[in-house]
């Protein structure tokens, strides 16, 4: 009798130690399961966060793209001297007074097309080749000829085979310092090349200009009030 009575505590014993057993697995399996939905729900809502914060990016905000892997030829430098290069190109390289220096939020107006100097945009539009149609705004690229920078600006419309030319002559110095794209100025030139106080234009883009603008860029790159690398 004693011994029938200890069996069946022990297979009640035993029943009970697996009930908890599997209690404990089960415990374990819902907290994994919450910890495996807050998860997903945080990165739904860095996923929303991030979408925001592209759909609200203005021209202020305008990055540069990759330049292409397929260059398109351009002519080989023939002159090196800016006015002799500026002159066999028909164009215009001209000298101006500073307009300011001062951080300023808002738009400003500038005094020349395509400004030169003033007061701008904290922000400093980044070196690199711009998609047409995703030019910084003025007031950041003036900040950006502030730091040394060199900026090539074409006219809209010009042919893609140009503008893909200007992205092989920014390649050519692995684009240091320099930016191209889009001007949103409404300048009355086809082409122009700026940097701090100084200024090219050209009425019409012919092969010449490559040579005007290599010159233009060899003599006023790094030549501004700040240095930045």
């Amino acid at each position: 009798m004693s011994s029938r009575q200890e069996e069946k505590e022990a297979r009640r014993r035993e029943r009970l130690e697996r009930e908890q057993a599997e209690a404990r697995v089960a415990s374990r399996r819902r907290r994994l399961q919450l910890v495996l939905g807050g998860a997903l729900a945080l990165a739904a809502v860095a996923a929303v966060v991030v979408a925001l914060l592209a759909a609200s990016t203005g021209d202020g905000d305008a990055e540069p793209s990759q330049a292409g892997s397929e260059s398109v030829a351009i002519p080989a430098q023939r002159v090196t001297d800016l006015q002799a290069a500026a002159k066999a190109a028909g164009c215009r390289t001209r000298n101006f007074p500073v307009e300011g220096r001062d951080h300023v939020e808002g738009e400003v107006t500038y005094r020349t097309n395509p400004p030169t100097s003033g007061n701008h945009n904290i922000n400093p539009a980044p070196d690199g080749v711009y998609e047409p149609g995703n030019t910084p705004a003025k007031e950041n690229y003036v900040h950006t000829l502030e730091h040394g920078r060199v900026l090539f600006q074409y006219a809209p419309g010009l042919p893609a085979r140009r503008v893909s030319q200007l992205e092989t002559l920014f390649n050519e110095r692995d684009g240091y310092h320099v930016a191209v794209f889009e001007n949103n100025t409404k300048m009355p030139v086809e082409f122009a090349a700026t940097a701090w106080l100084q200024q090219l234009t050209c009425p019409k883009f012919n092969d010449r200009v490559f040579d005007a603008a290599r010159a233009f860029r060899a003599r006023y790159t790094d030549k501004a009030p700040e240095f930045i690398p």
